[in-house]
């Protein structure tokens, strides 16, 4: 079911594989979802009606776009009380997180009555696209709605397909509990497009954030520049190093866990025990056959599943600073040693007691991560991806005549003098 690599040759071609995953990269591809951010753009809610139709089915009218207040709580009457009080604590454990990644405008005082700074505010707008598919994401309305509330957004769209809501109550109950008015039953590529450029029914936001597949995560990529956007974010992602110490049921159920996100989602385990991978890929099978969710799980094992056999924890930890993982799970004799060698990671998990799920739902940091070795770059989503940075300037008189000829030298430098004479006349 699931490959062992053991040579650097089959290593190498692993790693090519799980590359190719990045969304996006082909061309015709590409030209289909543009085509449909072309159409959102030129028809607006009429080409929205129109895929509504082709993607899901369902004949709409453009009041059906939007999803009333008296609908959410229709749809979110359904979840049971102590579902809804879980959620509930989650978004108090996130807040509190978030909380602390509120930055602060400042200012310096700086040479003869001169005063620099950066001023901190919160975009105007922002839309969170919340996925349908087959299965129900109320952890991805709480990740991305919670930053953006913490950080002072006073607008917020969620955008998730028709019928998603009455089909997952969950994600209604907390859209409810997050206090957002302004949702829509409007899915895929279109979605974006609406998002990023507007309709007679959507109104556009200046950034779009939320996971999709693989329509939304090309639409998200070709609307970049006109919004702004919170990553491409591609497959799913889990990376194990592990040693005998490392409990083998909870490795596996791990694996399986991450596995069930969806055909093209990868869990990898690196360990330098051979006896251990063994025990591992036996237990795989093992609680394979239980899981509701097993063909999923399976395909995704054998495309883009493994276990590594390496030399040691440091050659694992260099595996791990190559593949950048989005979540990266620690369960050895000494994880603080492994982990001061990890540059590269979306989140860290310390612990057999720290697996990936508590991050996805309850403990606070955000689940939204850095994919396809992004984190080589990028960082997990947080309050600072919903705020502006402006920068102050504030020159006195006297700092200006005491700087301007060094100014000016610089700008003749670059040969640019009317930049020069701009600082220069200042001063006559």
């Amino acid at each position: 079911m699931i490959r062992t690599i053991r040579t650097k040759e089959q290593l190498k071609s692993f790693l090519a594989l799980l590359r190719e995953r990045a969304p996006g990269a082909d061309p015709n591809f590409i030209t289909l979802v543009n085509h449909i951010i072309s159409d959102v753009r030129e028809r607006g809610d009429v080409a929205l009606i129109e895929y509504a139709e082709k993607f899901d089915g369902l004949k709409l009218k453009s009041s059906d776009l939007t999803i009333s207040p008296d609908q959410l709580k229709e749809f979110a009457a359904k979840v049971d009380s102590t579902v809804l009080e879980v959620i509930r604590e989650a978004i108090r454990n996130v807040t509190a997180f978030h909380e602390r990644q509120k930055e602060q405008s400042w200012t310096l005082q700086h040479g003869d009555g001169c005063q620099l700074g950066q001023r901190i505010s919160p975009l105007d707008s922002a839309g969170v696209y919340v996925p349908g598919g087959t299965a129900a994401y109320p952890s991805s309305v709480i990740m991305n709605v919670v930053p953006a509330r913490v950080a002072g957004v006073q607008r917020i769209a969620v955008a998730t397909p028709p019928q998603a809501l009455s089909k997952n109550p969950t994600v209604a109950a907390t859209i409810l509990e997050l206090k957002v008015n302004e949702v829509y039953g409007v899915g895929g590529a279109q979605a974006i497009a609406a998002l990023a450029y507007g309709t007679d029914t959507i109104k556009a936001v200046d950034k779009i954030t939320g996971p999709g597949n693989k329509y939304v995560a090309t639409a998200k990529k070709l609307v970049f520049g006109d919004v702004g956007i919170d990553s491409i974010a591609g497959p799913s992602e889990v990376l194990i190093i592990a040693d005998d110490s490392a409990p083998v049921d909870f490795v596996a159920a791990d694996m399986l866990a991450q596995a069930e996100h969806g055909e093209d989602a990868s869990a990898v385990l690196l360990t330098a025990d051979p006896a251990f991978a063994s025990s591992v890929a036996e237990e795989l099978e093992r609680q394979l056959a239980t899981l509701p969710r097993k063909s999923i799980v399976e395909e995704s094992l054998k495309n883009y599943g493994a276990i590594i056999i390496v030399e040691s924890n440091d050659a694992a930890t260099e595996v791990a600073n190559d593949l950048a993982p989005e979540h990266l799970e620690l369960m050895t004799r000494d994880n603080e040693s492994v982990a001061a060698k990890i540059r590269h990671a979306g989140a860290i998990f310390f612990g057999p007691y720290s697996p990936e799920a508590v991050g996805d739902y309850f403990a606070g940091p955000n689940h939204v991560l850095p994919t396809g070795r992004t984190a080589r770059f990028c960082s997990p989503l947080g309050v600072y991806d919903f705020v502006r940075r402006t920068s102050i300037i504030r020159y006195s008189a006297s700092e200006m005549f005491a700087t301007a000829d060094k100014i000016a030298l610089f700008a003749e430098a670059e040969g640019l003098s009317g930049h020069a004479r701009s600082v220069t006349i200042r001063k006559s």
